[in-house]
């Protein structure tokens, strides 16, 4: 079968107070806003978007902050862990600015070869920060205080976690063209060799692990990237044939999306690349307008009072 995925698109995620999580992904971690708009189906919460300078496919973190939500519960059935490319050396920067900032992180720890640092946003999110075995070459997002030689590159990996992983391993390879790479204990790496950068998955295999509660500090769904329209409809009819639900192509003003739940429970996103981020805000202005589903146009001055300001 031809392989169409390119590796992951963006992962979206559940936080809590909105001004909160702005301040750390852009000040604390350095990424920028690329969107701010709204949560379709909740036009009262904010959708915000982290990456790269243009919101690459691959760089793209995503959130839905619900103030009051309360805190959600890491366990099978949900992607547990987001981790970032950094550059080799990078580590103790990122260990001092922590520090100093009483961001929750631990020591440093090897997987697969590859020094590992993981860390809690505010809600508790778990993330790392991971020194790839071949040097990551995208252009990172720099700021005042988080220079090129630090800076992340945009998604390493993410991790699911499983009661049993077969046949979320089987939507991997058979589906998405991916292929098992290594396995160190309970954690198998899955791989796609399409493209360089953000193409690891792994499953974390826990037979008697509880199931996760989605809320803040959790993970709503994991994307994967297509080229285009053309290549993600015929992907739907693959999975289709496999006997799994899916929803039909909805229109997600940057990007195309379907939806459905591998077997394993995790929600699973197909995205394509087009139409992405600029095509209503120019490349120098991402992120400082609130931009609106066109559905959603006639509530913007209600939403103006009662969205909170970040800054």
């Amino acid at each position: 079968m031809k392989n169409n995925i390119l590796g992951l698109h963006h992962i979206t995620a559940i936080a809590g107070n909105a001004k909160e999580n702005f301040n750390f992904y852009t000040q604390q971690l350095g990424l920028r806003l690329v969107k701010k708009t709204v949560n379709f189906d909740d036009p009262g919460t904010y959708h915000l978007y982290y990456g790269d300078e243009s919101g690459s496919a691959g760089t793209i973190l995503t959130f839905f902050p619900w103030d009051g939500i309360g805190k959600g519960t890491e366990g099978v059935g949900m992607a547990t862990e987001i981790g970032y490319a950094v550059p080799a050396g990078s580590h103790e920067f990122w260990i001092e600015r922590f520090s100093a900032t009483n961001v929750q992180s631990g020591a440093l720890t090897e997987r697969f070869g590859e020094q590992v640092l993981a860390f809690k946003d505010p809600d508790g999110l778990s993330l790392s920060l991971i020194v790839p075995t071949i040097a990551d070459a995208r252009t990172p997002w720099e700021t005042s205080e988080i220079k090129k030689d630090t800076a992340t590159r945009g998604f390493h990996s993410t991790t699911l976690t499983l009661q049993s992983i077969d046949e979320t391993a089987k939507v991997l390879t058979d589906l998405f063209g991916y292929r098992l790479l290594a396995q160190e204990g309970n954690r198998y790496r899955f791989i796609t060799d399409t493209v360089e950068n953000a193409a690891i998955v792994d499953l974390l295999e826990d037979p008697s692990g509880q199931r996760g509660r989605n809320a803040a500090g959790t993970n709503h769904h994991v994307a994967f990237r297509v080229k285009n329209e053309e290549i993600q409809m015929e992907l739907r009819e693959q999975i289709l044939s496999k006997n799994l639900q899916i929803t039909p192509k909805i229109d997600r003003d940057y990007f195309y999306s379907l939806y459905f739940r591998e077997p394993g429970g995790v929600l699973f996103e197909i995205a394509t690349e087009n139409p992405g981020f600029t095509v209503d805000e120019p490349l120098n202005e991402l992120g400082t307008h609130l931009k609106l589903p066109h559905q959603h146009e006639h509530l913007r001055e209600d939403l103006d009072k009662l969205l909170p300001k970040l800054n």
